[in-house]
């Protein structure tokens, strides 16, 4: 026997062998439609009887096979079933005679034939035969499986005829020798008459008896027939049939044990248990013997008991067989079969180890020359096997030496296809998959040098295939999954080959699919480059989106009553994990940061890198970036473009890489750290773009917030100075703007300002809104300066220390002087000389100008955007007041103020105040103002606390007091500067200038005195005229603005002369007289009441006459401070009343 069957089992044993084959040409979809449904007839239920018979159809079988069927029984061919075509009458005969020469192939061992004859109708057709059936056509055929069974019953007649033939041999008959092929020439000339030989004719027939029986379905009467023959043939050392004799009683104690089989075809065996039962009552028939040839009735149990074989003993019967079968050369396709057979059972009784070694032992069995398809055969079987007992690794081995073996170069035409189909086969063995996701997951596992290997060779034979996609894949694979195992070398190997195939096939994210429906998944490079974290960033602070503030708050969910719910928290605890909680805007470009590295050891391009997103309709913007070799940790900021609202979700990136596209998905990399992937996309605002008249700032602002500032200008000024800053508002987004708020804020300042720093109009550029994409609006801000102007440091010397009186001057004619510092008062420490005294320092005012904008669906949504604009001011000294004081005027309204100025800067300043002429300073030049001045009524303001609880504290409250003096005062003033050669001007301001001291000079007495001579208010300068000889009236009038009543008062007026030389003359009772009393009473006056009290005088003499009127003190009057009763000066002129003269 010559063509080993690996696809034999222990139950092949009790099969009839019936071999299904064409006649003529028929089609080979048509034959295999047909062989199938006779297949399915695989085991028929005897009539009349519990027993069943199995059968083994085979399309194909070696004639050569056939003639060891003595051997075994289930090799020999005893029914063939014959397919034809014959659509005439006329073909008939032909058809006929062939059927005929094809039994005479097996003629031998024939039991019966069929022919099935498809397409003939007609007399041939209805003629009754009975091994020959007629079809009109394949489609109608209903009948198959009837004949097939009527078929399987004539097989068994003849069968159960054999059996009682051969069981019934007489004692005395003399029995014939069966041999095999190879022992007839070997057996000529022997002695048959010797005992030697009848026992060795008696074990080779008991053994054959066997083999009938179990193909009958008598499962115990072969146990008892293999048992008699292995006594028979072991005692004349017949080790071949020996062998056969102890295989068929492993393969009937493995029948009995394991109903189901051993070929891996669970249930196509029926249960075997039954059939015993059912065979002790067949014994009482004739034929029906025990070992000692006496019918007995002992029940299938007992029988079992003493000759079936247990598991354990299977397996050493099976060695002793394979043995035995080792001795003969010729008889190495049966070793090899029946190792085959003892793998599968040990498979079943999972002892592996033991399976291992038939399993080597058959690898080494000599057999024939086999061509190439045995070997591809047998290798492929020896792996199915290994795979059975889980020697996974020695399966692939051998599998991927049968693929191997379809590209031998001894083969004409290598089979690529066949070669690459076995390869995959052998991926699991090797611990490989052709899903790059497993690959994610732990370390890796397997021979990784044995896997490149085998993925070389995958890639080899899809070249061979002429599939280029395939190539690409599987070189896609090597370089994603064994990169770390790759020298540097094979690295530059791999990729340069890879974009040779891309060259041809760039790859893709497409599944491969193969025609048996295994399909290739995609590979993404993952690690070409290596990302390590993904982070999604915030939108430009200018650009970022803010809510308005609604009523309930922003952290308030308005579905839910309560205030806090565990249950809402617990259950969106997940999505907290990966929301981020700013959000996007529709239309504007949006970033997401990812921090990559090549582990290539050259440079590494990367073409078409984009974002992944699902959610909202989303317009990615490729970006193509090179990273140099084995590179650290590299940012790279992946943008695009939301195009619609809603939960946007970044699932990961595509990229491009040796020609290789991928989508590289975040959940496919566990390693990767990420701030989150969903965020939110509300709908679109404006988008706004300021630029202004002035420079850009060097210096950059960081206010408190944290808040960033998108443009940063600054400029330089002089305290007092005011300048407009002209900014121009453009639209350059895709919606109108349609709000506007700006607001202020000082920051990084410990100036004191007076004053409003910033100042616009709003009302102007809003009348320009809605502002439409595009257009440019205008908006003014006033910049002004004015910081404290006082000096306080005392580096100026005064100029009263120089011994000049400034009593007796005329106010108009300002005294001018160059200050220097006084030596003497210089400070000794360098250190304090840098603070105090340094004129030239430079202070910085530091602001941000904040505009809130909205407009378009995302103002409908009640978002708004926030742009700021960063301004820093130089402010450089103009002019200070190194010293302030005042004088009385002539009127008891009015003062003087009396202002040393100190001209900072390096140019000459010219200096004035209301109603003064102009003053010259030069350069470090001080001089001296004086100011006439009405004194103010500062009663209007916050005087204690509960009319200012604004204030924290008393000492606040006077501050602002004094802070409110100081405004009014210098809106009254007026003061400014100017430097002509500059061309700039400002206002100098005493706010910060005047003391205490000097704010009581300056405010009026809550006393109001008013004296009226003959109707005319007397104050300053002013001289009443009147007439000698007439009486003149006088009126006192006091107004009380204090917060209380005053008074009662007494007042004495005494007139006098002022000499002009010093000398007053109160003696001038012969030129003024009273009419009535000097002295005036004054009751008390209520609060903002006024009291009036009336006299007379009347001048006797010409001349210029002033009137002194003086307090009596009292206790009402020393309650008081001595500058309420700050009285006008009255100056009276008499005169000779003038003579009438008539004409």
């Amino acid at each position: 026997m010559s063509v080993p069957d690996y696809m034999q089992c222990a139950e092949d044993h009790q099969t009839l062998l019936v071999v299904v084959q064409p006649i003529g040409i028929v089609p080979e979809e048509s034959f295999f439609r047909i062989y199938k449904r006779i297949s399915a007839v695989s085991q028929v239920n005897v009539r009349d009887s519990q027993r069943v018979l199995y059968i083994r159809y085979r399309h194909h079988y070696p004639p050569e096979n056939n003639e060891w069927g003595d051997f075994q029984t289930h090799r020999k061919v005893v029914g063939l079933i014959t397919i034809t075509d014959c659509s005439s009458a006329k073909d008939w005969p032909q058809t006929f005679e062939k059927f005929h020469l094809q039994k005479e192939m097996y003629g031998s061992t024939l039991y019966d034939s069929r022919l099935f004859v498809f397409g003939l109708q007609g007399e041939i057709a209805e003629q009754p035969r009975t091994d020959v059936a007629f079809y009109p056509s394949y489609d109608e055929c209903e009948t198959v499986e009837k004949r097939i069974e009527d078929f399987i019953e004539s097989l068994f007649i003849v069968l159960e005829s054999k059996r009682l033939d051969r069981a019934t041999d007489k004692s005395g008959d003399k029995i014939p020798l069966l041999c095999v092929p190879f022992e007839k020439k070997d057996f000529v000339g022997l002695d048959t008459d010797s005992r030697h030989y009848k026992k060795r004719c008696q074990g080779r027939m008991r053994k054959h008896v066997g083999d009938l029986c179990l193909q009958a379905g008598m499962l115990q009467d072969s146990l008892v027939h293999y048992h008699m023959a292995v006594e028979l043939l072991r005692s004349v050392n017949d080790f071949l049939w020996l062998g056969a004799a102890l295989e068929g009683l492993c393969s009937a104690s493995v029948i009995y044990h394991y109903p189901g089989g051993t070929g891996g075809k669970v249930g196509s065996r029926r249960a075997q248990g039954g059939s015993l039962s059912a065979e002790a009552g067949n014994r009482h028939r004739p034929g029906a013997l025990t070992s000692n040839g006496i019918n007995a009735d002992t029940s299938a149990e007992i029988g079992r008991a003493k000759n079936c074989l247990s598991p354990e003993d299977i397996i050493d019967k099976y060695k002793e067989a394979i043995s035995y079968y080792g001795k003969y050369k010729n008889a190495g396709v049966i070793e090899l079969e029946a190792c085959v057979k003892a793998v599968r059972v040990l498979a079943i009784q999972k002892r592996s180890m033991e399976a291992s070694e038939f399993l080597q032992n058959a690898v080494y069995i000599n057999l024939r020359q086999l061509s190439e398809e045995e070997k591809i055969q047998r290798y492929s079987i020896l792996s199915e096997l290994y795979e059975r007992i889980g020697f996974h690794r020695k399966s692939a081995f051998f599998k991927r030496i049968a693929a191997m073996q379809c590209a031998a170069p001894s083969i004409p035409e290598p089979g690529w296809r066949a070669c690459y189909k076995l390869l995959l086969e052998t991926l699991p063995g090797y611990s490989l998959s052709l899903d790059p996701k497993d690959f994610s997951k732990g370390t890796h596992r397997g021979w990784a040098a044995v896997q490149m290997r085998l993925l070389h060779e995958l890639v080899y034979a899809s070249r061979r295939m002429g599939n280029p996609a395939l190539c690409v894949r599987h070189l896609s694979f090597l370089l994603q999954t064994m990169l770390d195992f790759l020298s540097d070398q094979e690295k530059k190997d791999v990729t340069q080959s890879l974009e040779s195939y891309t060259a041809k096939c760039p790859g893709t994210m497409e599944f491969i699919t193969f025609p048996d429906g295994l399909k290739l998944p995609p590979v993404p490079f993952t690690k070409l480059p290596i990302v390590r974290s993904v982070k999604l960033l915030n939108l430009p602070t200018s650009l970022r989106p803010h809510k308005m503030k609604s009523l309930l708050g922003q952290n308030v969910s308005t579905k839910s009553p309560f205030i806090y719910s565990p249950i809402i928290a617990h259950s969106r605890g997940e999505e907290r994990n990966k929301k981020i909680d700013f959000q996007w805007v529709q239309g504007d470009v949006c970033e997401v940061q990812l921090m990559v590295y090549n582990p290539m050891p050259f440079e590494l391009r990367v073409e078409n890198m984009g974002l992944l997103t699902t959610g909202v309709e989303f317009e990615s913007l490729p970006a193509a970036l090179s990273l140099p070799a084995e590179s650290g940790l590299y940012p790279v900021t992946l943008v695009g473009v939301p195009q619609t609202t809603g939960q946007i979700t970044v699932n990961g990136y595509h990229t491009s890489v040796f020609g290789v596209y991928s989508d590289c998905l975040l959940d496919n990399l566990p390693g990767v750290k990420t701030n989150g992937c969903t965020v939110e996309v509300i709908p679109a605002l404006p988008r706004l773009q300021i630029s202004t008249s002035l420079p850009r700032s060097a210096h950059t602002l960081q206010p408190s917030s944290g808040d960033e500032i998108s443009t940063n200008v600054s400029v330089q000024l002089y305290n007092g100075e005011t300048q407009q800053l002209i900014i121009k508002l453009e639209n350059i987004g895709t919606e109108p703007l349609e709000k506007l708020e700006v607001t202020v804020k000082t920051v990084n300042t410990k100036e004191k300002l007076y004053g409003d720093f910033l100042s616009w109009k709003l009302e102007d550029t809003l009348s320009q809104f809605p502002l439409k994409p595009g257009k440019i609006a205008t908006f003014t801000v006033n910049i002004k300066v004015k910081l404290d102007f006082s000096c306080q440091e005392n580096l100026l010397q005064d100029l009263s220390d120089d011994g000049i009186s400034v009593t007796g001057l005329p106010l108009s004619s300002p005294f001018r002087q160059v200050v220097k510092p006084r030596v003497e008062t210089k400070p000794i420490n360098p250190q304090e000389s840098s603070k105090v005294g340094d004129f030239s320092h430079v202070k910085m005012l530091e602001a941000i100008l904040n505009f809130k904008y909205s407009g378009g669906p995302g103002h409908v949504e009640g978002y708004y955007r926030n742009l700021s604009l960063g301004l820093h001011v130089e402010v450089e000294p103009s002019v200070f007041f190194t010293r302030v004081s005042t004088l009385p005027a002539t009127s008891t309204r009015q003062c003087h103020l009396l202002l040393d100025v100190f001209n900072s800067t390096e140019h000459e300043l010219t200096i004035s105040a209301r109603n003064n002429e102009d003053l010259i300073l030069h350069a470090g030049e001080c001089q001296r103002m004086a100011i006439q001045v009405d004194k103010f009524s500062f009663e209007s303001f916050p005087e204690s606390p509960a009319d200012g609880t604004q204030f924290a504290n008393a000492k606040q409250l006077e501050e602002e007091r004094q802070q409110a003096k100081g405004l009014e005062i210098n809106s009254k003033l007026d003061i400014c500067w100017k430097i002509p050669s500059l061309k700039r001007e400002g206002e100098a301001s005493v706010e910060g200038v005047l003391n205490q001291l000097v704010l009581e000079h300056l405010q009026l007495a809550p006393l109001q005195w008013d004296i009226l001579v003959d109707g005319k208010l007397c104050d300053c300068d002013i001289v009443v005229d009147c007439k000698v000889g007439d009486p003149i009236p006088l009126e006192v009038k006091l107004t009380n603005w204090s917060k209380h009543s005053v008074g009662p008062f007494a007042l004495t007026v005494t007139p006098y002369q002022d000499y002009q030389n010093g000398v007053h003359n109160y003696e001038l009772q012969d030129a003024i007289t009273f009419v009535g009393s000097n002295t005036f009473y004054i009751d008390s006056v209520k609060p903002t009441k006024d009291s009036v009290y009336f006299g007379a005088l009347l001048f006797l003499y010409t001349g210029d006459f002033y009137l002194n009127i003086k307090f009596h003190e009292d206790n009402c009057s020393k309650e008081l401070p001595l500058s309420w009763f700050c009285l006008p000066s009255v100056h009276i002129r008499a005169m000779e009343p003038m003579v009438q003269t008539k004409l």
